[in-house]
């Protein structure tokens, strides 16, 4: 699957910069109508709810979980386990249960369903839970027994799937892990003797068995970078940041249970699923022509998925051939479905069927699902609450989806102005990554110090997958506007 273009902060104080970027932040909130503050009523209803959860009687606080998460993250909704089990292996997958907290039709169900998924963009968040929850009495904190909906998966010596079972568990984690540790741990500190250090060790191994089987499945990963802020003083800068290994092996987990719960929906007829479709064979052909363009070898019999893989994000012309790619990624939704499955079930850049269930501290829509599968499970009816959601949630997600688009947008756009409103007038050295259709003398470029990505015009044809100069004309911090020429 293709990544977002996402800003972390790296740091940010109570300078001049840090300032700019909270007033913009909040002058963004108000022109989308979101805001992180909820209504009284819901913060109240979300305190109650926290101090009396109802308790699943099964308890596996003796499995010793982790979180893997950024390291200031506080809404942890995964914790994982894995053992082996002869030449295979066992994943125990716990995911934070909402439902334990929020029942249908309390005021902070209503609310969630107004807003469908937390926004994210720099460190202004808009949670889709009060942070009573979603921080704190749902979040799989650690040393904190913790209601969880636990997944049982078993896969094989070549770590496919075999067997799926999902129930509600007391579970407890015992560490919170941040992806920069564990990653230095698998590259040379070691895990220790903690009771959980055999288990996050296998990670690796199942991780990329996992990703050697979406290779084979055909599954698509875009190699796109995000982008990282730190904010000192009257000081921005910007970074570009790759995934670290450890990250793409802890997403297999949450993929390989997003194929699980799809398998028993589908299986069972009844559920909601991720969608994506094939892309249009004018798109790939459209996008053979952009590789010949860039000097980039695709031969005719190789399919784009292979192709993709062969990219390296940090070289120029594979980040202009990347972003181009982004083209075939249009389109995904949801689709509900309650006897008859729905035309399309398949989300093509998964090369499976899937369906969001691991985050619903942070997406509405995967309590939902996660209730058809714990009915599935239990061969049990699923809720009516569940079904009689199955009309709206769709749009309800998609509208979440704009939301965040626009949010994630506003905010990198405000911290690039931001960044070059005193350096109007100089030239940078930049890449030419996109060039409009329909007019070829406007693009896209990306400048690697700072790390920036913005639209650029010229006077002539704009050479794709190029090294050029381009000048500032603007970087306007109100309207969140920065534009290049070519120099």
């Amino acid at each position: 699957m293709g990544s977002a273009r996402i800003i972390r902060v790296a740091s940010a104080d109570s300078g001049v910069a840090a300032t700019t970027l909270r007033d913009g932040i909040a002058a963004l909130q108000a022109e989308l109508g979101v805001s992180a503050e909820f209504p009284p009523e819901v913060e109240e209803a979300a305190a109650a709810a926290a101090a009396a959860p109802r308790l699943p009687e099964l308890d596996r606080t003796d499995l010793p979980f982790v979180t893997i998460d950024p390291e200031t993250s506080m809404d942890l909704d995964q914790a994982l386990h894995l053992e082996r089990d002869g030449d295979g292996y066992v994943v125990h997958y716990a995911i934070a249960d909402v439902a334990a907290f929020v029942a249908p039709g309390d005021p902070v169900d209503v609310e969630a369903n107004k807003r469908g998924e937390s926004l994210y963009a720099a460190d202004a968040k808009i949670p889709l839970h009060p942070k009573v929850l979603s921080e704190d009495a749902a979040s799989l904190l650690p040393d904190q027994v913790r209601p969880a909906l636990l997944w049982t998966h078993k896969l094989d010596a070549t770590g496919e799937g075999t067997d799926t079972f999902v129930e509600r568990a007391l579970v407890r984690s015992r560490a919170k892990l941040s992806y920069e540790g564990v990653q230095k741990m698998f590259d040379g500190e070691g895990f220790g003797d903690a009771d959980y250090s055999g288990s996050l060790g296998l990670l690796q191994e199942i991780g990329e068995k996992r990703i050697a089987l979406e290779a084979a499945r055909g599954g698509v990963n875009l190699p796109l970078r995000d982008q990282e802020i730190s904010v000192q003083g009257d000081q921005w800068s910007l970074e570009y940041r790759d995934l670290l290994p450890v990250e793409n092996w802890n997403a297999q987990i949450s993929l390989l249970t997003g194929f699980a719960a799809a398998d028993l929906m589908v299986y069972a007829r009844v559920g909601l699923l991720r969608t994506l479709p094939e892309p249009d064979p004018r798109d790939v052909q459209r996008l053979h022509r952009t590789a010949r363009a860039l000097g980039l070898e695709w031969p005719a019999e190789m399919l784009y998925p292979d192709f993709i893989r062969t990219l390296d994000g940090k070289n120029g012309k594979h980040a202009a051939m990347a972003i181009a790619c982004t083209r075939l990624l249009r389109g995904s939704g949801y689709a509900a479905f309650n006897g008859e499955l729905p035309e399309l079930t398949q989300h093509s850049a998964l090369a499976n069927e899937y369906m969001h269930v691991t985050a619903p501290l942070r997406r509405l829509i995967d309590r939902y699902a996660g209730e058809v599968c714990l009915a599935l499970c239990a061969d049990q009816p699923v809720p009516e609450w569940v079904i009689s959601a199955f009309a709206t949630l769709p749009e309800t997600m998609r509208a979440s989806s704009r939301a965040s688009g626009a949010y994630e947008r506003g905010v990198v756009d405000l911290v690039e102005a931001g960044l070059l409103s005193k350096r109007v007038g100089e030239t940078f050295d930049a890449v030419v990554v996109e060039v409009d259709d329909e007019d070829k003398q406007k693009g896209a470029i990306t400048v690697e110090e700072p790390a920036i990505e913005a639209g650029v015009t010229a006077s002539t044809a704009l050479p794709l997958g190029e090294e050029v100069q381009v000048r500032l004309e603007a970087a306007d911090v109100v309207a969140r506007k920065v534009s290049f020429t070519l120099a």
